[in-house]
C-alpha cells in the first residue's frame, strides 16, 4: 500500500527561504536539448483531490495507470491550480494569467454573461498559429452561452476540433446527452463520460492527416458530481479483498477515479502504439481541490480526499489549490522523480510557447513562468511569486501568495459583507460585481507549508517583519488583477 501523504518524504531540492524567487531543477534523462516542437497532451480532471490517487497516498483507490505515468516521469507534490474553482482555474490555465485578469471571477452558470473573452490569447490560439493541430475534448466551462454566437466557443479560442460540454456531463457521467462536436449536438451517448472523451481523443488522433505536432487538451468531468461509475468497478470496492469503501456512495466515488485512470491508460497506450511516446510531453493535473460538502441536489458521493491539506474546493488554503501533478516526457524527464518545486497551471502557456518556438503575448501581463529550465535540468527562477485570489472563497482567506517555504493569506477587510450562504452558491451578479472591484485585504495569516503542510500553525504573530515586508506585495497584486478584469454588465428584468 502506498504510504499516506502525511508520511511521504517530500524531497527538498532547494528553496530560498522567505523569498519569492525559487532556484531549482529536475533531473533530465540526458544532457541533450529536448526535441523541438513536441506533441503536447494536457489532461485536466475535475475536482480531483490532492489525496485521491494511489501514487499520492490514497489507501484504497486504485490508479495503476496514473501510478505508472508518475513512475515514468516526475510526480509534482507542489503542483497548484490557477484557482480553487473550475471556470476560473481553466481560464488561468488557458491564458497563463490570474483568472481575475480575464474576468472569469467564479464558476460560470449556464446562460451567464461571464465568459473568457475573445481578446484573451490562449495556448490553443498560439499553438494553432504555429501550425499545431489542436483538439479539445470534455468539459469546457469558459462561457455561459455554450454553442451560441453571443460568446466565444472552443473553436474561437484556437481549437481546430472540439467535442465539449458547457459544464458537467449531463444528466451524469453515465450516458451523457449534452456533448457538442464542432457546433453540432452529438445527442445521447452510451457509456461513461471519461471513456467517451478518450474515444473522441483517439478518434481525432486516428483522423489526423498532417505530420504537424498536436496539442490535445483532455478535460475529464470525473470525479465531479453527479458521480456515476461502472457497476463492475463499484463492486470491486464493496466485495473484493483489499481496502474497501465504507458504503455504496463512497464506492461510487472510488470507482469513478479508477474509471478515469483506465481512460488515461488508454490514451497513454495509444501514444506508445503510435510510436510517438518520446515525442510527446504529457501533463496531468486537476482544476481544483476536492468537493466534500455534498452541495448538489444529487451530490451524495463527494468523497474526495485533500490528503494532509487544509480545506477543500472553493478554499484558498492548500487543499483548494494544491492538486495532483504529473509530467512525463521520455528521454527528457528522468523517470521516477518526486519534485516539490512549486509549479502552477498558469506556467503551461509560457512553457509550451517556449517549447513550440512561439512568442508569448507581450501586450499584457502573464503570471506564469516557463518551466523549460526545469524540464531541461537547468536552474529555475520564478519571475514573480505565485498568487491567487477568489472573492467567493470559503474558509476566510480571499487571497494568497506563495513565498518560498511560506504561504501568506489575507481575508477581506472591506466591504464587510458575506457573498455566500456558507456554501459558495451565489455567483458574479449585480450584487457581487461591486465587491469584486472594490474588495480590500486584511487579517493576514502566514504558514510554513514545507514543514507544516496542513497549515495548522499561523506564524503571522511570530514573524511580523516577514508579514510587514510581503503583505503590501500581496495587496498590490490583488488590486492590480482586480483593476484589470472587466466589469460585467447585467440586463435588468422588466
Amino acid at each position: 500500500m502506498t504510504p499516506s501523504p502525511h508520511r511521504l518524504s517530500y524531497r527538498r531540492l532547494a528553496v530560498l527561504v522567505g523569498c519569492a524567487v525559487t532556484c531549482l531543477s529536475w533531473r533530465t534523462a540526458n544532457a541533450a536539448t529536448p526535441p523541438a516542437r513536441p506533441n503536447v497532451v494536457v489532461i485536466l480532471c475535475d475536482d480531483l483531490g490532492y489525496g485521491d490517487l494511489a501514487c499520492f497516498g490514497h489507501p484504497a483507490i486504485r490508479t495503476p495507470h496514473l501510478d505508472r505515468l508518475a513512475s515514468e516521469g516526475v510526480r509534482l507534490t507542489s503542483c497548484y491550480s490557477a484557482a480553487p474553482v473550475c471556470s476560473s482555474s481553466r481560464a488561468g490555465l488557458m491564458t497563463g494569467r490570474m483568472p481575475s485578469r480575464t474576468g472569469v471571477y467564479d464558476w460560470i452558470p449556464e446562460g451567464h454573461v461571464m465568459h473568457l473573452r475573445s481578446s484573451e490569447v490562449t495556448i490553443a490560439k498560439l499553438l494553432d498559429q504555429a501550425n499545431y493541430d489542436t483538439c479539445h475534448v470534455g468539459k469546457w466551462h469558459l462561457n455561459g452561452k455554450f454553442n451560441q454566437p453571443d460568446q466565444p466557443q472552443p473553436g474561437d479560442h484556437g481549437f481546430d476540433h472540439w467535442m465539449s460540454t458547457q459544464n458537467n456531463a449531463g444528466p451524469s457521467h453515465e450516458n451523457p446527452k449534452n456533448f457538442v462536436r464542432n457546433g453540432e449536438p452529438v445527442g445521447p451517448q452510451e457509456g461513461f463520460s471519461c471513456q467517451l472523451v478518450a474515444d473522441e481523443a483517439l478518434r481525432w488522433l486516428d483522423d489526423r492527416k498532417s505530420d504537424d505536432p498536436f496539442f490535445l487538451y483532455v478535460c475529464f468531468h470525473e470525479p465531479h458530481e453527479p458521480v456515476a461509475s461502472p457497476r463492475d468497478l463499484v463492486a470491486t470496492y464493496l466485495d473484493d479483498d483489499g481496502p474497501k469503501a465504507r458504503n455504496e456512495d463512497e464506492a461510487q466515488y472510488f470507482a469513478n477515479v479508477t474509471n478515469l485512470d483506465l481512460a488515461v491508460g488508454r490514451l497513454m497506450d495509444s501514444l506508445k502504439e503510435r510510436g510517438i511516446e518520446k515525442e510527446t510531453l504529457v501533463v496531468f493535473t486537476s482544476d481544483n481541490g476536492p468537493e466534500t460538502l455534498k452541495r448538489y441536489p444529487r451530490g451524495t458521493r463527494s468523497y474526495g480526499s485533500p490528503g494532509p491539506l487544509r480545506g477543500m474546493k472553493l478554499w484558498l488554503y492548500e487543499a483548494g489549490i494544491r492538486v495532483p501533478g504529473i509530467a512525463r516526457w521520455p528521454g527528457v524527464i528522468e523517470p521516477g522523480q518526486v519534485s516539490d518545486v512549486p509549479v502552477c497551471s498558469v506556467d503551461l502557456l509560457p512553457t509550451l510557447c517556449e517549447l513550440a518556438g512561439v512568442e508569448p503575448p507581450r501586450d499584457r501581463p502573464l503570471d506564469g513562468t516557463s518551466l523549460v529550465p526545469l524540464l531541461t535540468g537547468q536552474s529555475f527562477k520564478r519571475k514573480k511569486p505565485l498568487t491567487w485570489d477568489y472573492f467567493n472563497a470559503l474558509g476566510g482567506a480571499k487571497a494568497v501568495m506563495r513565498l518560498g517555504d511560506f504561504t501568506l493569506l489575507a481575508k477581506r477587510a472591506a466591504p464587510d459583507v458575506e457573498t455566500t450562504d456558507g456554501r459558495g452558491n451565489p455567483n458574479v451578479s449585480p450584487v457581487t460585481m461591486p465587491i469584486i472591484k472594490t474588495e480590500t485585504l486584511g487579517g493576514f495569516e502566514l504558514y510554513d507549508v514545507t514543514n507544516d503542510i496542513g497549515q495548522t500553525h499561523d506564524l503571522a504573530a511570530s514573524k511580523p517583519d516577514f508579514v510587514a515586508k510581503h503583505a503590501p506585495q500581496l495587496v498590490k497584486k490583488h488590486r492590480e488583477v482586480r483593476d484589470e478584469g472587466p466589469t460585467w454588465e447585467f440586463k435588468t428584468q422588466e
